[in-house]
């Protein structure tokens, strides 16, 4: 493919930009795995659906880009960038289950993608005070706290027709740009 080419089509140029942290992310995934174990058969079941279904995964890349771009050599970050994918993760569960969604729900029904969700919320915290860094564990906590506000107020604008760009921009600052920020 030539250059031209590489340059109009997304996903070329998406691997080409992620090229220099694609050891991070498979470490990022490596992560993920070893943190969604469970001796639970289903929890075990609805991980490797997780894990295998991919995602782009732009949390963490965006962070592993600009840890790498300060220069960082060391590994904390991966973690990191897992932590903040499975509380990504937890979001898009529970998001599935208020929207009535089958995206990700569909296998297991409401009560398991509530209680998954809940779990990857939970294992993201016990990730956060593993990394043992306060800055890292306020910074994350918070974004999960504006993340739920986020789903508030989606749900009190929803199918209202006065809905301006103030309040949308109040919705996607806390359900989309607050963990990227956290990130």
């Amino acid at each position: 493919m030539s250059d031209m080419q590489n340059q109009q089509d997304p996903k070329a140029l998406i691997k080409k930009v992620l090229a220099p942290i694609a050891e991070d992310m498979a470490a990022v995934d490596a992560v993920i795995r070893s943190e969604l174990a469970s001796d639970v058969p289903r929890m075990k079941e609805i991980s490797e659906y997780i894990t295998s279904a991919g995602g782009k995964r732009m949390r963490p890349a965006l962070l592993m880009l600009i840890c790498r771009a300060l220069g960082y050599e060391g590994t904390l970050h991966q973690y990191l960038g897992a932590t903040i994918e499975l509380l990504h993760t937890a979001t898009l569960m529970h998001d599935d289950v208020v929207d009535e969604s089958d995206m990700r729900r569909s296998r297991w029904g409401n009560g398991a993608a509530v209680l998954v969700g809940d779990f990857l919320y939970t294992r993201s915290f016990q990730m956060m005070v593993k990394a043992g860094n306060l800055r890292v564990m306020e910074a994350l906590s918070d974004a999960a706290n504006r993340l739920s506000e986020g789903e508030v107020v989606q749900m009190v604008n929803a199918h209202d027709p006065s809905v301006d760009e103030t309040r949308y921009f109040r919705v996607i600052e806390r359900k989309t740009a607050c963990l990227f920020e956290a990130g």
